[in-house]
């Protein structure tokens, strides 16, 4: 299928899925005349992409675990295969979302407190 057809498909501006091939994301082949041509399956290859960039990876994280994704949710590599580096840069992003976490949580606590203080009860 061609870019507008990926794009409309999956929502996806095709400004946007020209990105993922410059950043590796994506792999389009080329056609005789230069037009990218996607796979049926790059659909769920950059639904895929969406998921994991709206739950805060960068596309540097996400070049480096995409090899070992086999769907949506599903991450299966075999352990011999992940690179320490790799390792480690997913337990830096978890360790900040970790924080983010802590940080709504804490503000949720004190919202709800302040609420309370000063909502007549309404038992």
């Amino acid at each position: 299928m061609r870019i507008g057809e990926l794009s409309r498909r999956t929502g996806v501006p095709t400004r946007l899925l020209r990105y993922y091939g410059e950043q590796d994301l994506l792999h389009p082949e080329r056609a005789a005349n230069g037009y990218r041509s996607y796979p049926e399956s790059a659909v769920a290859d950059v639904q895929q992409i969406r998921g994991l960039l709206d739950s805060g990876l960068t596309t540097e994280m996400i070049r480096a675990i995409l090899p070992y994704l086999c769907g949506p949710g599903e991450l299966h590599p075999p352990a011999e295969c992940v690179a320490p580096e790799t390792a480690a840069l997913l337990q830096r992003h978890i360790q900040r979302i970790q924080s983010r976490i802590d940080c709504l949580a804490r503000n949720r606590d004190r919202l709800s407190a302040y609420l309370a203080a000063v909502l007549p009860d309404t038992r």
